[in-house]
């Protein structure tokens, strides 16, 4: 037997609890998995909490991340004892996800756990991180420099927010860090944010084009903030966008892109295939401080998550939260 938390549906309504189950109930897969540790994302705080369509296929155990040791393989490539990790993959959403002690997957969907990281940092990294490191790939891609000017990153005291602020100081990037948060400015510098700005300054409806102040910007907030984003960015700039805690519109109009060449990438971090993904990890793993992943840091309990999940959706909790599925 061992733990999991468990969605089931009654009248539309979402209930989450803790439960007890056997290895036989697990779903089909290749692959056993014992889960160290997991992480509590804002899309699994939607499906704890049933405030967003997230879970597709009920009952469901939410978490779209987990890292931990096979325990039982059908197929070659895995074996007892390989240390690994899973993102995405739909995950928590059609599939038992990584809120629990155990897990059976599709082997396509693990990785080796990436080198140099434990599997605790490997969750503190998780979606979040890699979304983050995804959006940063995207920047260095288009050609955004170091020495061409600011980088804007919104939502920055949040989970993908804080990595995208290290991982962009750690490659020398001059971030500016937009948050709601102004008591978080001490906890972004020492992320490596050169500035702070109040998110105040994006959320409303602005012009359509703006004065250029930034050469490239990863988004995590949407709606006004990534449309405020983009009239801003400068000549042949790039914007990266990965979130929508604002708001999934984008009221904004085609001239950031055609008087000025801007160019918009969308991340989706779920259904990447595994070089891209490998590449990825390599980013974090080469270029982000990992003593400053404590800093962005909270570390509860499996027993301990479902009451931490609207803190998570009202923005009460700074940086990344792991989840360690033993307590």
């Amino acid at each position: 037997m061992f733990k999991a938390l468990m969605l089931t549906q009654e009248n539309k309504a979402t209930r989450a609890a803790l439960v007890d189950l056997d290895a036989a109930q697990l779903p089909p897969g290749e692959v056993e998995v014992q889960v160290e540790y997991s992480a509590l994302n804002y899309k699994d705080a939607l499906a704890i909490t049933g405030r967003g369509a997230i879970v597709r296929s009920w009952p469901m155990v939410p978490g779209i991340d987990l890292a931990g040791t096979v325990l039982h393989s059908d197929v070659a490539e895995w074996k007892p004892g390989d240390r690994v990790v899973v993102t995405g993959w739909g995950m928590g959403e059609t599939h038992w996800g990584g809120l629990a002690q155990r897990a059976r997957l599709s082997a396509q969907w693990l990785l080796a756990l990436p080198a140099g990281f434990t599997t605790r940092q490997s969750m503190v990294l998780a979606t979040a991180g890699f979304t983050a490191a995804l959006c940063v790939a995207a920047l260095r891609k288009h050609g955004v420099q170091p020495d061409g000017g600011e980088v804007l990153v919104t939502g920055a005291a949040g989970g993908v927010g804080s990595v995208a602020v290290a991982l962009l100081a750690g490659l020398g990037y001059q971030v500016v860090a937009s948050t709601g948060r102004p008591t978080e400015a001490e906890y972004l510098q020492g992320l490596g944010a050169a500035r702070i700005v109040d998110r105040a300054e994006f959320s409303a409806p602005g012009k359509p084009l703006q004065s250029e102040r930034w050469a490239g910007v990863v988004d995590t907030v949407g709606s006004h903030t990534l449309a405020n984003a983009c009239a801003a960015t400068k000549w042949n700039g790039a914007v990266a966008a990965c979130g929508l805690a604002q708001g999934a519109d984008f009221p904004s109009t085609v001239m950031p892109f055609i008087l000025r060449g801007v160019t918009l990438y969308g991340i989706n971090s779920v259904f990447v295939d595994n070089a891209t993904r490998r590449q990825a990890w390599a980013l974090l793993a080469a270029h982000l401080d990992t003593a400053k992943l404590d800093a962005m840091t909270v570390e509860i309990g499996l027993t301990q998550a479902i009451d931490f999940a609207p803190q998570v959706l009202a923005g009460q909790v700074r940086g990344r939260t792991v989840v360690d599925v033993a307590r």
